[in-house]
């Protein structure tokens, strides 16, 4: 179990890792609130919705995205375009926008700050703009048309708002003030015209009840005049209808007289139709008898015949089940002797089996008996390859003596100790990187001087190998090589031309 666990530890430590990152860089933020996520390329904005960051490279801000309100007041009296100085009092709702485009500019000027000094930011805009929308309308269109103003100061504020990448929810003026009582008279105007207007109003109401009285008194006996003389007309109506009605009565009589003897003669009529259709009924019946006798001598036709062919099939039925009983049959019997068949071959199997299985007993002592033998000769493989490992323990530290004095003295001889290595190797190198030519057969080369470029070849490969050295090392040989050589020149008295030795490499 500790080995299986060992062997998964670096894909459990890896997991471990990985869910450990997922869980660092997961974010989830609210409806009302923008996750801006910064550090590794572009931004990512989040709202309503989760994400993840890569922890340690990538940071998250926050810009709340609630509604926030903001009172707006001049600080000092505006002149309108009649040169009436006012104070406005008004308040706006603003919120960041959750447009993208808009939210990468609240981004950019807005992240880090504090909600009180975005509203003093948001109101000295919207005082600015106010002040503006303020100066070029006059009081009376201020007072009457609030909601005008208000529409005018928000559209002349929000281009400045989208700036900041801020909203503009509403903007409400409460009230308007100047210190000279213009608006308080302007109402008094207004209060007398009311009151002026309210005593016409009386006036011409009563004026209209009088008239009103009079039209209704005139009406009332236009109405009674007319009411008495349609029960006049309606009452002469009534004698002419009666007199109509009796006149219909008598005449209804004397056509239910006629009717009586009308019918009368209908039905008799009707009789005598009735007979002839039951007669032509009759014969219409007998000739349907007949026509249903042919028919059913028809069936009885059909049942003979049906019935001589039900017995021809009955009879290739039973051919047929007697046939397949034959098969039946003769298939229990094969199937009866493969029985006996495969319990004689099972008899056989088993008698194998327990000579197999003696064979195997004999096999088994024999195996046992060989494993004693090669235990002991286990044993004493054993006892020679401890003495042999006792003198090969002596042998390596004989050898670690050997290669440390070496190394003291190859730290005193100092350069010259790696020439002279380099030099002994130099030859075994030059031949192994030829060895892979005198394992070739045959090679077959075109040109002049190919002999010569074989050689440059396996120099060349020589030249690779040290170079090798020299990156995985860091030891330049043929520095090496040169500043030995230039000190022993230089410690040496300086040569004739001709005396000088020749260095072949």
């Amino acid at each position: 179990m500790l080995d299986i666990l060992l062997k998964f530890l670096p894909v459990i430590v890896v997991v471990v890792l990985v869910l450990l990152l997922f869980f660092l860089g997961y974010l989830k933020a609210p409806p009302d609130t923008a996750y801006i996520i910064s550090g590794l390329g572009k931004k990512r904005i989040l709202i309503g919705r989760a994400g993840w960051r890569v922890p340690f490279f990538e940071r998250v801000d926050k810009l709340s995205l609630r509604v926030m309100q903001v009172d707006v007041k001049t600080s000092e009296a505006v002149p309108t375009n009649e040169f009436i100085n006012v104070t406005v009092d008004g308040v706006a709702n603003i919120k960041i926008s959750s447009n993208p485009e808009l939210l990468k500019k609240a981004a950019e000027a807005l992240l880090g700050m504090r909600q009180q000094e975005l509203i003093s930011l948001v109101t000295q805009v919207l005082e600015g703009n106010m002040r503006e929308i303020v100066g070029s309308v006059g009081l009376k269109e201020m007072v009457q048309d609030r909601q005008g103003v208000a529409k005018k100061i928000t559209e002349n504020v929000v281009p400045d708002m989208q700036k900041l990448g801020i909203e503009v929810v509403n903007f409400n003026i409460q009230n308007f003030k100047d210190g000279a009582g213009t608006i308080e008279n302007m109402g008094i105007d207004n209060v007398e015209q009311i009151r002026k207007n309210a005593q016409i109003a009386k006036a011409n109401a009563q004026r209209d009840i009088a008239i009103a009285t009079s039209q209704a008194q005139q009406e009332a006996n236009a109405v009674k005049v007319q009411a008495e003389k349609m029960i006049a007309e309606q009452n002469a109506e009534l004698a002419v209808q009666q007199a109509e009605m009796q006149v219909r009565a008598d005449t209804k009589k004397a056509e239910a007289d006629a009717a009586y003897s009308i019918q009368q003669e209908e039905q008799r009529k009707t009789i005598e139709v009735t007979r002839t259709s039951a007669d032509i009924a009759k014969k219409e019946k007998e000739a349907e008898l007949a026509e249903k006798e042919i028919a059913l001598k028809e069936r009885q036709l059909d049942a003979e015949i049906r019935k001589q062919a039900d017995a021809m099939k009955y009879q290739a039925e039973k051919q047929a089940e007697a046939e397949l009983i034959r098969r039946q049959k003769e298939a229990e019997a094969q199937r009866f002797k493969a029985v006996q068949e495969a319990e004689a071959q099972k008899y056989r199997v088993m008698q194998e089996a327990e000579a197999k299985k003696a064979e195997a007993d004999a096999q088994k002592y024999r195996v046992i008996q060989e494993a004693e033998a090669k235990k002991a000769e286990a044993e004493a493989l054993r006892f020679s390859m401890e003495q042999e490992a006792e003198g090969i323990r002596a042998k390596g530290l004989a050898e670690a003596e050997a290669i440390e004095k070496k190394a003291e003295a190859q730290k005193k001889m100092g350069e010259a100790s790696v020439l002279e290595m380099y030099l002994t190797a130099l030859p075994e190198v030059v031949k192994n990187a030829a060895s892979p030519l005198a394992q070739t057969e045959k090679i077959v080369m075109y040109g002049d001087g190919n002999s010569t470029k074989l050689v440059r070849d396996v120099m060349a490969s020589a030249s690779q190998i040290v170079d090798g050295m020299k990156e995985s090392t860091g030891i330049d040989l043929s520095a090496v090589i040169a500043g030995f050589a230039g000190g022993r020149a230089a410690a040496q008295p300086e040569k004739a031309p001709e005396e000088r030795p020749v260095v072949e490499l």
